[in-house]
């Protein structure tokens, strides 16, 4: 089973790299950020028409958030529960797999730019409540999976170029702080789980020809809970995304369930 997360960066721009990307890798369960969509107008059709139940929690213009699923599944939050916020960041559904469930997040962190400041304060806000929700889904003891787009760089291997990050919310210490206090309830990060190497990005700004200098930023994660980490296998980056014509910039990550 592959579980993956990608930033589409407004689905209906992207909907025809979405489409050959999910016929290439064939994905079980994808989690959506940035739809910048209402529910209404997200692309259902043409994505149901590859076998994927659809689910989303949309917003105009900015942010929005979805999961589609192979296998049956039922919503259980749209909105971070315990969290009160205006702006489409989480959506978290149980997915029936055969002979199991699995309980999938997806969210999109908030950028938190400029810090210090309101964004940043809302930024650290929203991991601080994602904590507490997931102590509450890891006493469940399930297969979890939460993926999505943190927007945090975890550390200097992360990035090819960790000092012009140094001041921004991203790769700030409080950031990092804040999501290894994530970590440490019990998840495993699962690219990290695989490999230790440096040099592995998930986001190429498009301005200065980030891309073509490769000067990139590992900011989009899927975190595992005990009984999800016992059974992960692969994890991969679809860099070769970021070369169509006019991509994303992020591109999809995913891991391979057993």
């Amino acid at each position: 089973m592959i579980i993956a997360t990608y930033n589409v960066n407004s689905v209906r721009q992207r909907e025809a790299h979405l489409l050959r990307w999910l016929q290439a890798r064939q994905p079980d369960i994808v989690c959506l950020q940035e739809l910048k969509c209402l529910d209404e107008a997200f692309p259902r059709e043409s994505i149901e028409a590859l076998g994927y139940t659809v689910e989303t929690h949309g917003q105009k213009t900015f942010n929005g958030v979805a999961i589609l699923s192979k296998h049956p599944m039922e919503v259980e939050n749209r909105g971070l529960p315990g969290f009160d916020d205006s702006q489409a960041r989480y959506i978290e559904a149980v997915v029936s797999v055969p002979g199991e469930a699995l309980r999938i997040c997806g969210v999109y962190f908030p950028n938190g730019n400029p810090a210090p400041g309101p964004k940043y304060d809302y930024k650290l806000a929203f991991m601080d409540a994602l904590t507490h929700h997931a102590r509450t889904l890891l006493a469940l003891e399930e297969k979890l999976v939460i993926a999505g787009d943190y927007n945090i760089i975890p550390d200097a291997r992360d990035a090819r170029e960790p000092a012009a990050w140094a001041q921004d919310a991203l790769f700030l210490p409080e950031s990092r702080a804040a999501l290894q206090r994530l970590l440490n309830l019990g998840f495993t990060e699962a690219l990290r789980a695989t490999t230790d190497a440096a040099g592995l990005y998930t986001f190429w700004d498009y301005q200065a020809g980030a891309w073509q200098r490769n000067n990139g930023i590992r900011i989009d994660h899927l975190l595992l809970s005990p009984r999800a980490a016992d059974r992960l296998a692969e994890v991969g980056i679809d860099k070769d995304l970021r070369a169509e014509d006019k991509p994303s910039d992020h591109v999809p990550v995913w891991a391979r369930l057993t």
